[in-house]
């Protein structure tokens, strides 16, 4: 970057740095000026250093004293530029990068063997990888549950395969419970993509034969078990699926799908951001390396100014620089085809004994979560808050959880009453059900009760040993009921013969409950879907969905470019959930 003045040349950026060191404020005045040399002064309009002061907070190296170093998937600051101020030589290959991801070229979306119609958007998604590979950048599809990343993935795999270009076996890492989804998707829609499964005692073999296969399927356990082995392993493509199993950089699984040897990367994620957007990070951080840079500084230019500064410009540069890597479609945008949801809140009121307990243990807990973070302040107490919280929660749900002489002698549960009464219902009304709670003991509770009132029921929790049974009876129609645990079973189900959803219990993270949702309302879904939550008034549980609409906010904040949207818990919003 330079400046031209008379018959020199003048670098601009030592000119910026002078000007930002003095802590000039761009919008306060139409020009600003600067010591040249010998106490000569030069002009200039405040116009044409806005866009330089913009690509200093996008490009996170420090320029040098010439100019900024761009890589590849910097192309698109290239923007900033366009003004009559700005005369732009570009020789290099960021031009074309930079067209391509404001306006991709048409890219081959075609895969002679794929035995599937793609909808538009899906060929779209496919395109889009087309284009990260051809770039060699990672990227993160992000689509809602549902819409068909997996076959995008195996469509795009495939064209890799037909064109000769997948010389070597991909990898995908998926959680354990959908090993066998992936090969069973794979032979119905690539059967021209040879498979393997490594898992189980024959994982030494499958390495050993490696390069037979175009694919091989593993688990994020296996990989940080065998990690030693995997990582001497050269693979062309690293597909992560869920990928927000890794959105803690710091848990062994992240460290582990970090050390392995890929030649690209791409993460599947209809959440990709859950809580915060250090999780976002770490996911763009294995799949795209410096793309966001090191999470301190990270931190310092966009998580705390937009978490708890609510900067809204901050937001927009974040939005604008993940945009060409992170494709996100929602199914209100593109699955247009599926028929209505509706989301219904069922409140509940105690009755006096459950009621009592309930206060009795809130004043109990407020005191003692009070004490101890008197004592040891709030960033320690969090497994304290936890419990705390946790002995509200289950009171909501049904005394008997609480493992209390007090709790146990109450046998009634106003919540379990209006689930029995309104599974009735929608039993006579010919419904099938899901029914999601992340208590298993809760579960078993229900259970007693379907076994009471000869309802007939599916369970699967993670302690499920023969899963498929479960999911078979229920969608070949030998069951009305499938009672789940939220862990075991809210990603890589389809069940859309089921058309209601029952939330019996409200957790903090609303994606999680999305994606349980997700199981009924997705791409086949032919049927209205009718979303229960239940949630006990003026208790824990209604704090808890108020949470829930600030956490969705902030992520809506990021994947969709919305303006509002930021949330921040202090201690004044702790004690909230104690009142």
């Amino acid at each position: 970057m330079h400046i031209r003045f008379e018959d020199k040349k003048l670098p601009l950026l030592p000119i910026l740095s002078q000007l930002l060191n003095k802590g000039i404020d761009l919008k306060k005045s139409k020009e600003v000026y600067f010591n040249l040399e010998n106490e000569t002064y030069i002009t200039l309009p405040s116009k044409l250093l806005e866009p330089i002061l913009k690509t200093f907070y996008e490009l996170l190296d420090k320029p040098n004293s010439e100019g900024f170093k761009l890589r590849p998937y910097e192309a698109n600051v290239m923007e900033n530029f366009k003004s009559d101020f700005f005369d732009v030589h570009d020789s290099s290959t960021l031009k074309k990068i930079n067209k391509e991801i404001r306006k991709k070229e048409k890219i081959n979306t075609h895969a002679k063997g794929l035995k599937a119609d793609l909808r538009d958007y899906q060929k779209e998604g496919v395109a889009w990888m087309q284009f990260l590979r051809k770039y060699g950048f990672g990227g993160i599809l992000a689509d809602d549950m549902g819409l068909g990343k997996t076959v995008q993935t195996l469509a795009h795999l495939l064209i890799e395969k037909e064109y000769e270009r997948l010389d070597k076996a991909s990898l995908i890492v998926a959680p354990t419970s959908l090993l066998g989804n992936w090969k069973s998707e794979i032979e119905k829609f690539t059967p021209s993509l040879s498979v393997a499964l490594y898992y189980g005692s024959n994982r030494k073999d499958i390495l050993l034969n490696i390069n037979k296969y175009d694919l091989v399927i593993t688990t994020y356990t296996l990989v940080n078990l065998d990690r030693e082995k995997l990582k001497k392993q050269k693979f062309y493509y690293l597909i992560l699926d869920e990928a927000q199993k890794i959105k803690n950089a710091r848990s062994e699984s992240a460290k582990a799908i970090k050390e392995l040897n890929a030649q690209y990367f791409l993460a599947l994620s209809g959440t990709p951001m859950e809580n915060h957007l250090g999780e976002l990070h770490s996911i763009f951080d294995t799949v795209m390396p410096g793309f966001l840079g090191s999470l301190s500084s990270f931190k310092t230019l966009y998580q705390t100014p937009i978490e708890k500064g609510q900067c809204v410009q901050t937001q927009k540069r974040l939005n604008k620089r993940i945009k060409p890597f992170m494709l996100r479609r929602t199914k209100d945008l593109v699955a247009k085809e599926l028929p209505p949801k509706t989301e219904i809140i069922r409140s509940i009121t105690f009755e006096s004994e459950q009621a009592r307990l309930y206060e009795t243990i809130r004043v109990s807990m407020e005191k003692s979560v009070r004490e101890t973070i008197k004592t040891m302040g709030i960033g320690a107490s969090h497994i304290s808050i936890l419990a705390a919280l946790l002995k509200l929660r289950q009171v909501c749900c049904d005394p008997r959880l609480l493992k209390i002489e007090e709790a146990q002698k109450i046998t009634k549960s106003a919540k379990l009453q209006m689930l029995m009464e309104l599974v009735e219902e929608l039993k006579q009304e010919g419904r099938k059900i899901l029914i999601f709670s992340q208590f298993t003991s809760m579960l078993e509770i229900i259970e007693s009760k379907m076994l009471e009132m000869n309802i007939s029921y599916s369970l699967l929790t993670g302690s499920t040993l023969k899963r498929q049974e479960e999911i078979d009876a229920f969608n070949k129609g030998k069951c009305d009921v499938f009672l789940i645990s939220l862990k075991a079973g809210g990603v890589g189900l389809n069940l859309t013969t089921a058309d209601t959803v029952i939330h019996y219990d409200p957790w903090w993270n609303p994606a999680a409950q999305d994606q349980a949702t997700d199981r009924a309302y997705r791409i086949g879904q032919d049927k209205p879907v009718f979303v229960y939550k239940l949630i006990v008034e003026n208790s824990v549980e209604e704090k808890i969905v108020k949470m829930q609409e600030d956490k969705k906010a902030l992520a809506n904040a990021i994947y969709e470019g919305k303006e509002q949207g930021f949330s921040k818990i202090n201690e004044k919003d702790l004690f909230e959930l104690f009142k």
